[in-house]
């Protein structure tokens, strides 16, 4: 599992003490029942996604299962609590031109615009996490064969090409730039550094992203995922294979990938023509 997977469980059980601290009774973790876990859930739902209500009564049941492993309590009190019904939302998605925007927005004047450079073209040319991106190490780096390695959930690993266009920004950056840094020894191997010489977070990647859509007056709600979104939705719409995206992205289940099949109708009109055996044929049909 995930690090940050682990902290949002974690956080998600203090939120749970926190709401049982607040009630006058004395109650506690190891002895709640399931109404008294609907209430919560009840009483957060009006301010959160069905996702997150998803994540924490998963959490939850993980937490409970151990304590029923480990012999504290009898019985899960979140066994029988199902998560919310949950549609498939589609991704936000840039155009092309929205992407080279924000690129060209960028300044290369400073250390830090080249290294954003490398960052975007990354995130586009790869359709990385943003947890794989700052996770990228140099020893990850196979130029010579076009592509790179990552590390996605469950430390799975996965080869992704990589576009010649993007291998020369990363290049620029690490033999131009991160090179005359003062690099924290822990953080050696890993390719893109804050100004400090130290390992950069996901939120300085959503910094990044978020500055660079506003100074590019896109109104999209614009994430590092959205680069991802749009690396995939892009191949699609230009021939791409369904299997093929889903081993770039790292995906477990086609299924997960399918959500990119939000092509528009004018896409799809045009597979009808170009690959339909009635296509193009002035067929009458009459009825009675």
């Amino acid at each position: 599992m995930a690090q940050n997977t682990i902290t949002s469980y974690l956080f998600d059980i203090y939120k749970f003490q926190n709401y049982l601290e607040k009630l006058e009774s004395t109650v506690d973790l190891l002895h709640v029942d399931e109404t008294l876990v609907r209430d919560f859930i009840y009483s957060i739902s009006e301010f959160i996604a069905p996702s997150t209500q998803s994540r924490i009564i998963s959490g939850l049941k993980g937490f409970y299962d151990f304590l029923v492993l480990e012999k504290y309590i009898n019985q899960n009190p979140v066994l029988f609590i199902d998560v919310p019904k949950q549609g498939r939302k589609v991704p936000e998605v840039l155009a092309i031109e929205e992407i080279d925007n924000m690129i060209s927005n960028i300044d290369l004047s400073t250390d830090e615009g080249n290294r954003n450079k490398a960052i975007l073209e990354t995130l586009y040319g790869c359709g990385l996490r943003v947890s794989e991106l700052v996770d990228l190490k140099i020893s990850d780096l196979f130029f010579g064969e076009g592509f790179i390695r990552v590390t996605g959930k469950g430390s799975k690993q996965r080869f992704v090409p990589i576009a010649n266009q993007t291998i020369k920004w990363i290049t620029i950056y690490k033999d131009e730039i991160r090179v005359h840094l003062k690099i924290d020894p822990k953080d050696e191997d890993i390719l893109f550094l804050n100004r400090r010489g130290k390992q950069l977070t996901r939120a300085m990647i959503f910094t990044i992203v978020k500055d660079l859509a506003k100074l590019s007056n896109i109104l999209k709600k614009v994430s590092p995922h959205t680069f991802r979104h749009s690396f995939a939705t892009h191949l699609l719409e230009n021939g791409a294979d369904l299997r093929s995206i889903q081993a770039m992205l790292g995906h477990e289940s086609i299924t997960t990938t399918e959500i990119y099949m939000h092509v528009d109708r004018s896409r799809l009109k045009e597979v009808m023509e170009l690959h339909h055996p009635w296509s193009g044929l002035n067929i009458k049909k009459e009825f009675d």
